[in-house]
C-alpha cells in the first residue's frame, strides 16, 4: 500500500499560483473531504480538472482546481490529484497543512520521484535527467536532458546489453553441445559486439568533463598581481559594477564569483584576490583560497599591467599554468590604452583595455572557441559521477571478456565475463540498485518533486 504523501510542487513565495501535488492510495477521498465541487473527485476520470472550492473545517480556504491522474497513468504510478491555487505564502501551507489532517504526510525530498522509479514509469538515468532539467544552467543542458528524460540514452544501453546476453547465451548453449562441436555464434560477431560496447562506454565516460560544465558552468578564474585590472575586467565582462576598483592594492580580499551568458551557456566568472606578499592577515586568507578556486577554474585569465611591461607576469602565468594543467591559462595584457605603442603579441597572451572595453570580444570569443571544443560530443546524455565510473567497469569488463576470447578461454569464462558488463551496465539504469545509491540521487530533489 502506498501511503498517501503531500507537498507544494512550486517555489515558495508570492506568485500567480502554486500547486500542490499529493499522491498515493486514498489520495482522492482524502480531497473530498475538503473539496466541493460539481464532481467528487473520487469519482472524477482520469486526466481531468475541477473547480471548486476548498473548505478546511468548514472554513473556505480557497477556490481552486483539482487535476486528476489515476493509477497507472500518472507521474507517480499511483493515484494523484494536483491542486492549482492562489499563490502566496499562507493559502498553499493551509491546503497542505488540511491534506495532512486528513490522512496524507508531508512528502520526502524527491520522493515523488522516487515513487515514479520504484513504479517502473522512469529508470534511474531518466530519474538523474529530471533533475538536471530543474538545475540546468544552460540551453544545451536543458536539452540534453529532456533528451536523456525521452529515453534515448536508456535505448542505447538496452540495445547493447542484448547485443551482449544473445552472445553470451549461445556461448553457453554451445557448452551443451561440447561433443557435438557446435558453433551457435561467429567468434567475430562477438568481438564486433563487445568492440563497439567498449567504444560507446568510452566516448561516454570521456564527456564527463564536458557534462560537468553543462551542468555547472564554464567556470573562469581571474587571477594576478594587485591593481592588474582584475576588478575592472571582472565588471566589464559583467556590464556592470560588482566589485570595488580602487588604486589601494589588496582591495579585493575575498573573491567575488557572477555568471555571464555565452550563447546559451553558463559561464561562471571568479574574480580572485591579487597575489602578492602581504602580513594582512584577511588578505593573506583571501589569496590562500585563490589556489582552490584556480584548480576548480577550466580557463584561467592572468592579467598583467602592461605599463609595468610585458613581461611583468610571466613568472606568475608560467608558474599557474604549470600548476594548473588542466586549466587554459591565457595571460591578458591589460590597460594597453596606457602605453604610447603596443609591444608585439605572443600565442599565449591577448592585448585588452578593461577600462574602455577594448579588445573584450577577444576574451569572450575565447570563451566561445573553448565552449565549443569542451562540448561538442555532448548528445544524448549528462554524464554524472555514478555514470562515469559504471561506464569504466563496464569497459574493464569487457576488454577482459575480449582478451579471454582472443586468447581461446573457455566459452564459461567469457560468457560470465559479458553477464558482468551486462549487469554493470544494467545498474545505469536502475536494473539493480543499491539504498545508498537511491539516497543520493534523491538528497539533491526538492521535496515537491
Amino acid at each position: 500500500m502506498a501511503e498517501a504523501i503531500v507537498a507544494l510542487s512550486t517555489p515558495p513565495g508570492i506568485a500567480g499560483l502554486s500547486v500542490i501535488r499529493a499522491s498515493g492510495d486514498g489520495v482522492f477521498d482524502i480531497v473530498d473531504q475538503c473539496f466541493k465541487g460539481k464532481v467528487r473527485i473520487s469519482e472524477a476520470k482520469t486526466h481531468t480538472i475541477h473547480y471548486g472550492e476548498f473548505h478546511n473545517k468548514g472554513k473556505l480556504v480557497d477556490f481552486v482546481t483539482v487535476a486528476v491522474f489515476r493509477k497507472p497513468n500518472s507521474y507517480t504510478g499511483e493515484d494523484v490529484a494536483e491542486i492549482s491555487c492562489h499563490g502566496g505564502y499562507f493559502v498553499a501551507y493551509a491546503i497542505i497543512e488540511t491534506l495532512i489532517e486528513h490522512g496524507c504526510r508531508l512528502a520526502e525530498p524527491g520522493e515523488f520521484t522516487k515513487r515514479a522509479f520504484l513504479n517502473g514509469r522512469m529508470d534511474l538515468t531518466q530519474v538523474e535527467a529530471v533533475a538536471d532539467i530543474i538545475h540546468s544552467s544552460s540551453e544545451q543542458a536543458y536539452q540534453t536532458a529532456v533528451r536523456q528524460l525521452a529515453g534515448e540514452f536508456s535505448k542505447r544501453i538496452a540495445e547493447f546489453k542484448k547485443k551482449l546476453l544473445d552472445s553470451a547465451g549461445l556461448l553457453e548453449l554451445e557448452l551443451d553441445f561440447a561433443d557435438e562441436g557446435f558453433e551457435f555464434i561467429d567468434r567475430n560477431i562477438i568481438l564486433k559486439s563487445i568492440d563497439e560496447t567498449i567504444a560507446f562506454c568510452q566516448e561516454l565516460a570521456n564527456s564527463y568533463h564536458s557534462s560537468e560544465i553543462l551542468r555547472s558552468g564554464y567556470f573562469v578564474g581571474i587571477a594576478g598581481f594587485p591593481n592588474s585590472g582584475k576588478s575592472t575586467l571582472f565588471n566589464a565582462l559583467l556590464k556592470r559594477k560588482r566589485a570595488i576598483v580602487s588604486e589601494i592594492p589588496g582591495t579585493t580580499r575575498d573573491y567575488l564569483e557572477e555568471t555571464i551568458y555565452i550563447d546559451g551557456f553558463s559561464v561562471r566568472l571568479i574574480d580572485t584576490a591579487g597575489l602578492r606578499a602581504t602580513e594582512d592577515i584577511i588578505e593573506i586568507e583571501g589569496i590562500r583560497m585563490v589556489e582552490s578556486l584556480l584548480a576548480q577554474s577550466n580557463l584561467i585569465l592572468v592579467i598583467n599591467d602592461l605599463t609595468q611591461g610585458q613581461t611583468h607576469s610571466d613568472a606568475l602565468f608560467f608558474e599557474l599554468r604549470e600548476r594548473y594543467k588542466a586549466s587554459r591559462s591565457i595571460l591578458i595584457q591589460n590597460k594597453i590604452d596606457l602605453v604610447e605603442s603596443q609591444p608585439q603579441q605572443r600565442d599565449f597572451e591577448i592585448f585588452i583595455s578593461a577600462k574602455n572595453n577594448q579588445g573584450l570580444d577577444k576574451i569572450q570569443e575565447l570563451i566561445r572557441e573553448e565552449l565549443r571544443k569542451e562540448t561538442q560530443h555532448i548528445k544524448d546524455v549528462l554524464i554524472n559521477q555514478r555514470h562515469h565510473l559504471l561506464l569504466k567497469r563496464a569497459g574493464e569488463e569487457l576488454r577482459k571478456a575480449r582478451e579471454s576470447l582472443l586468447e581461446g578461454l573457455g566459452n564459461e569464462l567469457v560468457a560470465d565475463d559479458l553477464r558482468k558488463a551486462v549487469k554493470t551496465l544494467g545498474e545505469i539504469v536502475g536494473d539493480t540498485f543499491s539504498q545508498d545509491v537511491l539516497n543520493n540521487i534523491f538528497s539533491k530533489f526538492c521535496i515537491g518533486k
